[in-house]
């Protein structure tokens, strides 16, 4: 039923204004009171906590669903949906009270704050500070690439206690975006996608009480890892909607129009081109598929979400190409979806990771399971030896 609605809600809703928002570079805040409504805006929280509660993987799909419109508005919910489960996972009945019903409700936007401006992809250097101030906190510093930033209300940050310690020292918040010291900055002037809203805030000395600690220091890092595995898979997801939306679009011109006698279709150049770009995403949905049963099962999903999100950014960016070319030069039209899915894609080899960043990760993993079976190798060349030489 959740799927149905976001299905609905995409074709009813996004369809109407995703051009229009994409034109104006802007996206109305009621986007997500009219999400709430189609119950888009507390998926992963449970249904005690006023939520959805679906699963992962129902995640996934319902997230294609709306990226197969608009990417930059699905992911706008995305990042308001992590917040609401990270409230939801974390927080104190009291901080649930306070901010899970208005969250749900569309009422209340949130965002989630974790890159700065020098930081990039190295999560782990947070330079915004956290510093005791009593029982409380005094934040300090500037967050970059913040999904949201033009519509949020409560932000999720992530700073650090104690630079010395390093990740464990990292923490996590929740701001009002209205507090004293916190400047919301303006958003990015980019290549599309701008129903996301990106930009950044800056934090001047801003006063956080004991109730406004989410996640605790030695938790925090790990915790804002999690929410970036879960995006990785989410993008994936969304590349997968964006490929069919663009699959969808061409082969019916395909089968219409005609050239040197026969239709587009049965041209070996062209069709096969779009088979290779049906291949493309048949694999991206089994690695996005994969990915997400491994977070239902509460098994570690680093890995897998990196070869889903690394395999599907750079085929959604291929395909949707291919598809725009072999529409000849309409796909160039604003009345097709090409251009704003070409420029969410391109996009979507940046957030959460970039493709370079998906090569560390599995970079390290493969050094790691190599290195184990090295050892092992090593440990039983050794058994052998010490056998061969009566050494008990």
């Amino acid at each position: 039923m959740t799927v149905a609605a976001a299905s609905a809600f995409a074709s009813d809703y996004l369809s109407h204004h995703a051009e229009t928002w994409e034109y104006n570079r802007h996206m109305p805040r009621d986007m997500f009171e009219h999400a709430a409504e189609a119950g888009l805006c507390g998926l992963l929280a449970s249904e005690e906590d006023g939520g959805q509660g679906v699963d992962f993987a129902t995640f996934a799909e319902i997230v294609e669903k709306l990226a197969y419109v608009d990417m930059a508005a699905a992911f706008a919910l995305i990042v308001h949906n992590n917040h609401v489960r990270a409230i939801a996972a974390s927080g104190t009945p009291a901080q649930k009270e306070r901010w899970l019903p208005s969250m749900i409700a569309g009422r209340t936007v949130g965002a989630f704050l974790l890159t700065e401006p020098q930081g990039g992809s190295d999560a782990a250097k947070i330079s915004t500070s956290a510093t005791v101030d009593g029982d409380g906190y005094r934040i300090s510093g500037d967050k970059a690439w913040i999904t949201n930033s033009n519509h949020a209300d409560l932000l999720n940050v992530f700073a650090q206690t104690d630079p010395e310690s390093g990740a464990a020292g990292i923490a996590s918040f929740q701001i009002p975006a209205d507090s004293a010291g916190v400047q919301r900055l303006d958003t990015y002037d980019l290549l599309g996608g701008y129903a996301m809203g990106a930009g950044g805030f800056r934090f001047d000395n801003v006063r956080v009480e004991p109730d406004q600690l989410l996640v605790p220091p030695g938790e925090g890092f790990k915790a804002a890892l999690g929410g970036i595995d879960i995006a990785r898979i989410v993008v994936a997801s969304m590349c997968c909607g964006m490929l069919q939306a663009s699959i969808d679009t061409v082969m019916p011109r395909l089968k219409k129009r005609e050239a040197f006698g026969q239709p587009l279709v049965h041209q070996q150049g062209l069709s096969w081109q779009i088979a290779d770009v049906a291949t493309d995403l048949a694999a991206s949905r089994a690695l996005t598929t994969e990915a997400a049963g491994l977070i239902d099962n509460a098994q570690p999903a680093i890995l897998a979400a990196a070869h889903a999100k690394k395999f599907s950014t750079r085929a959604a960016l291929k395909g949707i190409a291919t598809c725009m070319q072999a529409m000849g030069a309409d796909g160039l039209k604003q009345e097709f979806p090409f251009a704003r899915h070409l420029a969410c894609a391109k996009i979507a080899e940046y957030i959460d990771g970039t493709t370079e960043i998906q090569n560390v990760v599995i970079t390290r993993q493969l050094q790691n399971q190599y290195r184990s079976l090295l050892q092992s190798a090593d440990a039983e060349r050794l058994q052998k030896e010490r056998e061969k030489r009566g050494i008990v």
